[in-house]
């Protein structure tokens, strides 16, 4: 029997070893107990449903979330079955059409659905992916004349091309008409094509603007299938079977880190059962490689296939990942997976130089200026493709918005830039009005990330310009470094048992985060370095003996602090681990502070 977690009002942390503090939630009593009934009397799961806003008549949808109710109705969509109508008569007429997918998991993810579909038909869809450094993002002019000169009469793009206006334009002029399938958000007045499939289009009533573009492609893949069933019309198998595809769905849902809520919650659910099957031929052979073999977790589709199908848009060949995802070879996927990991090594080692770095100019400019409000890093020779993952660690490990920029010869005609901020701070408006001043050539992007291109003269003017914005930031800023404990846990409740009652809530994700635990007043009695810069902990109080891991600490102040032992309280996550056929549950450590 699981013990119940302890209560207590928060803040108990006032500065942990990461420089964060720490609240507990404390949950309305009455809510908990409305919803234990529905838990199987379960206390535990009720004080960590209660704050997500949970009722108790929607418990069953939220614990098991299923298509049947959570499907959203294709024709909700704004021109969508538009859309449908034009795809499906190029199917029958035989037209050559062509997928313009963007260089990441979505884009991959969704234009492999839409190829799957074709081929099912008895067609094959054309494919176009086009360089980070050479092409950036999303269709441009030359690539849609291009598209048209080699003989395509239809394009679709996937995960982008909602803001191409002038890219759109140039198809019109050219006669190509193209069909648009995205979720980002857009301007008032949609671009000119022959159909815009958006849920965050301002017109759009469907309600689903939380759908990764996978998200939105399936649906569509739904929406052909019923156009097909009006008209009579199937290839000579039948009408393809989506549900087979729902892995792919499920993978570019959780990879963009969309919001696991409504229907998205039950393509992960439902997504992780077909993952878990390896019937797609490239993810079963990218999983091998990567030594997972079965993927059976978020974690192993967000963090392990996910960095390797990114891989070949970042530094390498950005068709890779579509390619892989929508062969049916087995040869093929083992010699693109090969590759893909491949150049994810590459990523590691560019990001791990990139971020050295960037590091220590951020602590400068720290030491420098504590009350900066933004860390700005920029470097010659740092490669685009790794920038934004570099800029998310630096806001993690110091909790202030950050840039990361590079430029250089063969990394394209200017600067580039990625930023990541913390909640409260919109970077992405800040990063608009940037341009908009004539700071930054141009760039834009959403409250928690951007992009911008400038040139690298005007470094030093976007830092002082970027310092000045944020001073109004202060107490957003002060707030972003709360770490929200879930509930506190007694060490005897780092269980296998413990653990699996947890997974009854999930899965998690974006909108839907795993739990974080408190564990206080505990000692560490051993500490061992593992891999480049981890660590691995044994904790012992009062007769109970945890294992834990930090990742990423060694150097760090945290990291520092840990390897001192002594007495402590933890923060994180329980974990899973099987080794030698053994499974027992382990603790991940995110924070510490002293037990005082």
């Amino acid at each position: 029997m699981v013990e119940n977690a302890m209560n207590e009002q928060s803040p108990f942390v006032a500065q942990s070893h990461g420089g964060r503090f720490w609240t507990v939630n404390a949950p309305d009593d009455a809510s908990v107990r409305a919803l234990t009934p529905r838990l199987g009397g379960d206390d535990l799961l009720a004080r960590l449903l209660a704050p997500r806003g949970i009722e108790p008549d929607q418990v069953e949808t939220f614990l098991n979330p299923t298509l049947r109710a959570l499907f959203p109705d294709p024709a909700s969509f704004q021109d969508m079955m538009k859309a449908a109508e034009l795809v499906l008569d190029a199917i029958i007429d035989g037209r050559n059409v062509t997928v313009f997918a963007d260089y990441d998991v979505d884009g991959g993810t969704s234009s492999a659905i839409l190829t799957r579909y074709f081929r099912a038909w008895g067609r094959e869809l054309g494919l176009y992916v086009p360089g980070r450094l050479t092409e950036g993002y999303g269709p441009s002019p030359e690539a849609f004349r291009h598209l048209k000169e080699t003989g395509a009469d239809l394009v679709i793009t996937v995960d982008c091309g909602a803001a191409a206006t002038a890219a759109l334009a140039e198809a019109e002029a050219i006669g190509l008409p193209v069909i648009v399938i995205d979720h980002h958000l857009m301007g008032k007045t949609p671009p000119a094509c022959a159909a815009l499939v958006n849920p965050n289009r301002a017109d759009d009533t469907s309600g689903q603007g939380h759908l990764a573009a996978a998200g939105v492609v399936y649906v569509f893949a739904a929406a052909l299938n019923k156009l097909a069933r009006e008209r009579d019309v199937a290839p000579p198998r039948g009408l393809p079977d989506i549900l087979n595809w729902l892995d792919l769905c499920a993978l570019g849902t959780l990879c963009d880190m969309s919001p696991l809520r409504g229907a998205n919650r039950a393509f992960v659910k439902q997504g992780l059962k077909i993952l878990e099957r390896g019937q797609n031929p490239g993810l079963r052979a990218l999983a091998d490689i990567a030594g997972i073999g079965k993927i059976e977790s978020v974690y192993h589709a967000t963090f392990v296939l996910g960095p390797r199908l990114n891989a070949g848009g970042r530094v390498g060949d950005p068709w890779l990942a579509a390619k892989l995802l929508a062969t049916e070879d087995r040869s093929e996927a083992i010699a693109l997976a090969e590759r893909l990991h491949a150049h994810n090594d590459e990523r590691k080692s560019v990001e791990s130089a990139i971020l050295e770095q960037a590091t220590t100019e951020a602590q400068k400019q720290i030491e420098a200026n504590p009350d900066a409000g933004i860390l700005i890093a920029a470097g010659e020779g740092w490669h685009p493709g790794v920038i934004g993952i570099v800029a998310g660690r630096l806001k993690d490990r110091f909790h202030l918005p950050a840039i990361v920029i590079g430029w250089g010869q063969g990394l394209g005609p200017v600067a580039k830039g990625s930023a990541r901020s913390v909640r409260g701070v919109n970077i992405g408006d800040a990063i608009s009005a940037a341009a908009k001043a004539g700071i930054i050539l141009s760039g834009g992007g959403h409250a928690m990330a951007g992009g911008l291109s400038l040139e690298p003269e005007q470094l030093e003017g976007l830092q002082s310009w970027m310092q000045e914005h944020m001073a109004e930031f202060k107490e957003e800023r002060a707030a972003a470094k709360e770490l929200a404990i879930d509930a506190l846990l007694a060490p005897s409740q780092v269980s296998t048992e413990t653990y699996d009652l947890i997974q009854t809530i999930g899965p998690f994700g974006q909108g839907a985060p795993e739990p974080v635990f408190a564990i206080k007043d505990v000692e560490i009695t051993h500490t061992r370095p593992i891999g480049e810069n981890h660590l691995k902990l044994t904790v012992e109080d009062a007769g109970a003996r945890i294992e834990a891991l930090v990742w990423r600490c060694v150097g760090t102040p945290l990291g520092d602090a840990l390897l001192q032992r002594g007495r402590v309280h933890l923060a994180g996550r329980l974990k899973d681990n099987v080794w030698n056929g053994r499974r027992t549950a382990q603790f991940e450590v995110i924070d510490a502070a002293a037990a005082t």
